[in-house]
């Protein structure tokens, strides 16, 4: 079952606005089996030129989900972000049956990526760090690496090669395409 974090930026957050919000991204549940145990973090922004953004991330054992929408109206932002979310679990779950059916795997969802964030230390040194992750990488091809570096919206991901054991790296090219930077 999720519970809630919803934030507001610019606006405040009333007590229609939560459960909207926790109607609508509630229902993404019927997805799983097991209803996981997750929070999910609702950032809600409006703009002074009147836009509301609406962010959405769920961290999952074995996935992140995360959506933002930007649109003229606050409650169509967030309809426009669980339908992405949808599209992202589906896309998901459709790749896990694949795969687990080609591979016989039983338990492919383990073997996706998780990470932790740790506390932020500052060192005094020239090149300050200001922010730090741990990463626990699991094994995966490269395909499914890029499914997740998508998911995540990020511009590259670091995972574990499933055949060669070694540490790979996807990454998205200005010409839209993927790269592979694969260690020794």
């Amino acid at each position: 079952m999720f519970r809630y974090n919803v934030r507001g930026e610019n606006i405040e957050v009333t007590e229609a606005i939560r459960d909207y919000v926790e109607k609508k991204v509630g229902k993404l549940e019927r997805y799983f089996s097991d209803a996981p145990d997750a929070t999910a973090h609702v950032n809600l922004k409006v703009y002074t030129d009147k836009k509301a953004k609406v962010e959405v991330t769920i961290p999952l054992p074995y996935l992140v989900l995360r959506a933002e929408e930007t649109s003229p109206d606050l409650y169509a932002s967030i309809d426009l972000v669980v339908d992405k979310l949808e599209r992202q679990i589906r896309k998901f779950k459709t790749k896990i049956n694949r795969k687990s059916r080609e591979t016989a795997l039983p338990d492919v969802q383990a073997a996706i990526f998780s990470a932790t964030e740790e506390a932020e230390e500052d060192n005094g040194s020239e090149l300050d760090i200001v922010r730090t992750k741990r990463l626990s990488l699991k094994p995966m091809d490269s395909e499914e690496a890029v499914l997740q570096m998508n998911m995540l919206g990020h511009n590259f991901f670091i995972f574990e090669d499933a055949e060669t054991n070694g540490t790979s790296i996807v990454y998205r090219r200005k010409d839209g395409k993927y790269g592979l930077i694969e260690t020794d």
